[in-house]
């Protein structure tokens, strides 16, 4: 996509601080990092989310992300990770092409993500099990 900045960098059209590259994938580091080191995972091919992101390369983000964790800890030495994937504006989603962020987490940072927890009823659960679990039946 023309107006898309991760197609462009993945173009050569504009820059980026490459760490990994296959035929899939582009890895760059994020130029507003919430932490050093901070990278994202990036198909070559424009998807706009998951939801359009094929399952063959669905099944490859993972292992090339736990790759990229590894590389991050030998040379950054974080206590822990962060392994975030934003699907649309009211998930946080910025740019509009698949992405999966590697955060090194290290003990001094800010939390990045979390969420107000709360005990949910046993009805509404029962509810929501039953309503996800009868849609999925067939699909998996």
């Amino acid at each position: 996509m023309a107006d898309c900045i991760f197609c462009k960098i993945i173009s050569g059209a504009m820059p980026g601080h490459k760490i990994y590259e296959d035929d899939d994938f582009i890895v760059i580091l994020d130029i507003f990092p919430a932490t050093d080191g901070h990278a994202l995972i990036i198909p070559k091919a424009h998807y706009t989310d998951a939801f359009e992101l094929p399952d063959e390369l669905s099944a490859k983000v993972l292992p090339l992300a736990k790759k990229i964790a590894d590389a991050q800890r030998e040379v950054l030495s974080p206590p822990g990770f962060n392994i975030v994937q934003c699907n649309g504006v009211a998930a946080g989603q910025t740019v509009f092409h698949y992405h999966l962020h590697v955060i090194p987490r290290y003990d001094s940072g800010k939390d990045i993500v979390t969420w107000n927890q709360r005990q949910e009823k046993t009805e509404s659960l029962e509810k929501t099990c039953a309503a996800v679990t009868g849609k999925l039946d067939g699909l998996i």
